[in-house]
């Protein structure tokens, strides 16, 4: 008898030993050499005190100045099973809707939230990228049918500032209005906002970050974007000549412009005036529908040696920044801690710590920097 317990413990001790190895091998970085950083999953973050359940996620962002993490969330995205507490009788004790906009410390513990339709200002269909400028203001852009907007609010979610309205787009080349835009950044040495735009127009548009005046815009290779070009996606052979769907777009710490061109699979880098410097293709033979460079953040270091790319096939691509090639990898597909499932955004905070948001996954997922 005590020979079966003993077997018994020891079978189970090994399968969550097991467990645990598979995890650290999903999220660990695939690595050619001891400078590029491996990271490990941390499935307790975030903390839930409160009776919430995420929605998808539409954007994730650290704040620079106590590496606090913002999240996107879609509350309306939940299904009739998911928010049982807010029916009318409850049919059950959970779940409640988060709020659009949260909080969470290092920890993973939630601080504050806000955000949704109010006065003066038309809130998004759905809500589609997230960043902080270096006054601490909101930046929120949208992809819902119609929106062709994007919003900023101060931090404690007050209204300041609505560049466009929904439904008055007019293409690639309209001063005033976007098409379902994916992402506003700010450039703090011009005072301006830059925007991904988007999943209908195929551009980056420039914009006063204060008075939301129009500047300029460019398309593929800085060229004027020409909407009347079909979206063919080509997986090998002369690169196109126009973005497809540009989903994100990050500014260096020495002035270059990165833009994600989702479906095109590639990366296209430009001056801030719009002057095109270079391009890369990332695995440019894959062929899911979301493609290969979906969001984009850069490592802590002041040169941000490593760009780190979410992708359509489910994994993060750990770039040379100078170069633009592979030199690692994080995750995989899947349903477990430190897989993922149609990622939206990545943020990495001062330490080297990754954060990502999915949308299918509806999670937000913390890996800790572990070497490199």
């Amino acid at each position: 008898m005590k020979s079966k317990l003993w077997y018994l413990i020891a079978a189970v001790a090994g399968v969550g030993a097991l467990a645990t190895a598979v995890v650290q091998r999903g999220a660990g970085a695939q690595k050619p050499s001891d400078s590029v950083p491996t990271f490990q999953v941390d499935a307790s973050w975030p903390k839930f005190d409160g009776n919430w359940i995420f929605g998808s996620i539409g954007g994730v962002f650290i704040d620079p100045t106590n590496d606090h993490v913002w999240v996107l969330n879609r509350p309306r995205t939940l299904q009739p099973d998911e928010n049982y507490a807010v029916q009318d009788p409850p049919a059950a004790d959970c779940c409640v809707p988060p709020p659009f906009v949260m909080e969470f410390d290092e920890n993973g513990t939630f601080l504050k939230g806000w955000g949704g339709p109010g006065p003066g200002y038309e809130w998004p269909a759905n809500e589609h990228g997230l960043s902080i400028d270096a006054k601490g203001n909101f930046w929120i852009a949208s992809n819902g049918k119609g929106d062709a907007q994007v919003l900023k609010f101060d931090g404690q979610g007050k209204f300041l500032l609505q560049i466009g309205h929904a439904g008055k787009s007019n293409g690639s080349d309209d001063t005033e209005n976007f098409a379902s835009p994916t992402k506003a950044t700010y450039y703090a040495k011009t005072n301006e906002v830059f925007v991904s735009d988007g999943y209908i127009n195929r551009r980056i548009a420039v914009f006063d970050a204060d008075t939301g005046k129009y500047k300029r815009h460019w398309g593929a290779y800085g060229k004027v974007p020409d909407d009347s070009a079909p979206r063919i996606r080509s997986f090998d052979g002369p690169p196109p000549q126009q973005l497809n769907l540009v989903h994100d777009l990050q500014i260096s710490n020495d002035d270059q412009v990165y833009v994600a061109d989702r479906s095109n699979n590639r990366i296209q880098v430009f001056r801030p005036a719009g002057t095109f410097v270079q391009e890369a293709f990332v695995a440019r033979d894959v062929r899911t529908p979301t493609g290969t460079v979906v969001t984009m953040a850069f490592s802590p270091d002041p040169e941000q040696r490593f760009l780190y790319v979410t992708s359509g096939d489910q994994k993060i691509r750990i770039l040379d920044r100078q170069t633009l090639q592979v030199v690692g990898t994080v995750g995989r597909l899947g349903h477990y801690a430190g897989q993922f499932h149609h990622i939206t955004d990545i943020a990495i905070d001062s330490k080297g710590n990754i954060y990502t948001g999915e949308n299918e996954g509806r999670r937000v997922q913390k890996f800790n920097r572990v070497i490199g």
